[in-house]
């Protein structure tokens, strides 16, 4: 996948993308510690970095405390605001679903940034002035619609807002106005292609060139079967709420990792249960500190993202450390009889199986000593009529493709096309049943 050509020739949209490393090294440590003052103003921090002196090498990060999301949570609205109240320009806030959400603030400098940042990834991925973009991500306290919204116009691009869900209005948007790119979740933009393809709708006749998909993990299979169903260029990029939304990192032209914008982020990868670094190119939990957030800097943020980092030169000439996409989080992997789980590695099984839409819930249950895992799989609209014969050949092929992939056998059932929940955001794939306690009498 990363070696296919893309249809444009790259532009730099920012040349401190291209900083030396020494220079970008020299930057870090001066905007880390000024980073550092601001965030003693923040009562969680002021305790914790009582003992921390002024860093003199990106060595000392180690010696920063670590951030969790429950430590946010704790300090609910807005203990960790670095801000005063009449300097907020805008609250975005969290898209958890469960638990108690997370306000963040931004400065009016905190806007530009974003707006710049999302502009990066968006020149990268082929974006350009002139062209017109459809967004279909929805507008509020998620920062996913806003985040891309402004990056577009920054950069000389117009936008088409067209939100959140209505797919009839999304498909005749993109037959009637004709955008050059759309914005959305991977498994919303498969959606679509779907819904095209059961109109007998030809791509052909749309004039998508460029996708922009970002908020939930996805594989190159499933970005292989967009580009194909769609007839466009897909690229990845990455960010979260807590952090500033999207923008802390997105792919070149090349697609062999996304760029993380290292002029405003610092950026790790631990050992989730150690805590302490991987190597290169091992797979570790991503942890951020921002480096030029004033409303709510945030200091070694354990994001839960599972990721690699890879130091090495990239041929674009964007001397960014790239990241891996995401192939699921710290605190969604599944442990199925002691084996680690993600559930992407069930979409890739499913998009190895022609006959199999990438659409699936899995229920985890312990009806005895031993785990079952029960996937629900979608049937494309042209098995659903097959021989018995044929369906549990299909069954048993998918049960090998995830045996394969995971390591372990899964139960699974063959569902009617279009009967499982779509996503338009972050989609939840798998409920866990094992630890539920029984009704009392």
């Amino acid at each position: 996948m990363k070696n296919r050509k893309a249809p444009f020739e790259d532009r730099i949209f920012d040349l401190d993308e291209c900083l030396p490393r020494e220079r970008l090294a020299a930057l870090q440590i001066d905007r880390l510690n000024r980073t550092l003052d601001r965030a003693r103003h923040v009562p969680f921090y002021a305790d914790r970095l009582k003992r921390v002196g002024a860093i003199k090498s990106l060595d000392d990060v180690k010696r920063l405390p670590l951030t969790t999301k429950l430590d946010l949570r704790g300090g609910y609205p807005l203990d960790f605001m670095a801000i005063r109240r009449d300097e907020i320009a805008r609250i975005h806030g969290s898209s958890g679903t469960t638990g108690k959400m997370t306000f963040v603030p931004y400065s009016r400098r905190d806007m530009e940034s974003w707006r710049n940042l999302c502009a990066r990834f968006l020149s990268a991925g082929g974006l350009r002035p002139g062209h017109l973009v459809q967004i279909c991500f929805g507008y509020g306290l998620f920062t996913g619609g806003f985040g891309l919204h402004y990056g577009v116009e920054h950069l000389g691009a117009a936008v088409i807002p067209a939100g959140a869900g209505n797919s009839e209005r999304q498909l005749a948007i993109l037959r009637d106005i004709k955008p050059d790119a759309v914005v959305c979740t991977p498994g919303y933009a498969l959606n679509l292609a779907e819904i095209l393809q059961a109109e007998g709708v030809d791509p052909s006749e749309l004039n998508v060139k460029f996708g922009f998909f970002g908020s939930e993990p996805w594989t190159d299979e499933m970005r292989a079967r967009i580009e194909d169903e769609l007839g466009i260029f897909a690229t990845d990029n990455y960010g979260l709420s807590e952090v500033i939304g999207p923008g802390v990192s997105g792919e070149c032209p090349w697609r062999d990792g996304m760029h993380v914008s290292e002029d405003h982020f610092l950026v790790e990868c631990i050992d989730p249960e150690t805590l302490e670094p991987v190597a290169p190119g091992e797979k570790g939990e991503l942890v951020i500190t921002t480096l030029a957030k004033e409303g709510m800097p945030v200091i070694r943020y354990r994001t839960r993202d599972i990721s690699s980092l890879d130091p090495e030169p990239c041929p674009c000439g964007r001397t960014g450390v790239r990241m891996s996409r995401v192939t699921g989080r710290s605190d969604d992997m599944m442990i199925i009889r002691g084996v680690n789980v993600y559930p992407t590695q069930i979409e890739e099984a499913l998009l190895r199986i022609r006959e199999a839409a990438p659409h699936y819930e899995v229920e985890l249950t312990r009806p005895g000593a031993l785990d079952v895992a029960t996937v629900r799989v979608e049937m494309l609209p042209g098995m659903f009529s097959a021989s018995m014969k044929e369906m549990v050949e299909l069954r048993e092929r998918i049960m090998s493709a995830i045996s394969s992939v995971t390591g372990i056998r899964m139960e699974v059932e063959l569902v009617a096309p279009q009967s499982l929940q779509r996503f338009l955001g972050k989609a939840k794939r798998v409920t866990d049943l094992r630890f539920k306690e029984e009704p009392k009498p």
